[in-house]
């Protein structure tokens, strides 16, 4: 059986490109406020992978790194602020892929809602039957947001 060809990705103007070549891990659905703040809606969507399947392919001049000082860094385009992926503080091999940057299907879906305490009041959270968590996700000390 041929091996699937990596997943493959991009920021919104193209200009950054990125592929996993390994499989995705978790993917959750993150509502805290510094997701509602980085993408301008209620949520995000991120799966996580390890630095040695993540690689950028193009325009890795072009990504910028916000730092805060507690959660993730968060990675995007500095052409056109698309948001890529973001980097677990206290270990760089953990990396949370933005989904809505991938160019198909990973073939994964969402498994929980985390920080729920935070969601938006204007778009309530659907019942699709995924655990919910008002803080991360427990017992995972490397949950994106």
């Amino acid at each position: 059986m041929a091996e699937a060809p990596p997943l493959t990705g991009a920021c919104m103007c193209g200009a950054v490109r990125f592929e996993v070549s390994g499989p995705l891990g978790d993917a959750l659905y993150c509502h805290c406020n510094r997701c509602q703040r980085r993408t301008g809606s209620a949520f995000s969507v991120s799966a996580s992978t390890v630095s040695d399947s993540f690689r950028i392919t193009d325009g890795e001049e072009l990504v910028r790194t916000w730092r805060p000082p507690d959660g993730w860094e968060k990675s995007f385009c500095a052409n056109c602020g698309g948001h890529l992926y973001a980097t677990h503080p206290d270990d760089p091999g953990v990396i949370s892929v933005r989904m809505g940057a991938l160019d198909r299907d990973p073939g994964i879906r969402p498994s929980a809602h985390q920080f729920t305490a935070y969601s938006a009041p204007w778009d309530p959270i659907p019942d699709d039957g995924l655990p919910r968590f008002p803080e991360g996700v427990p017992s995972r000390d490397r949950t994106p947001e």
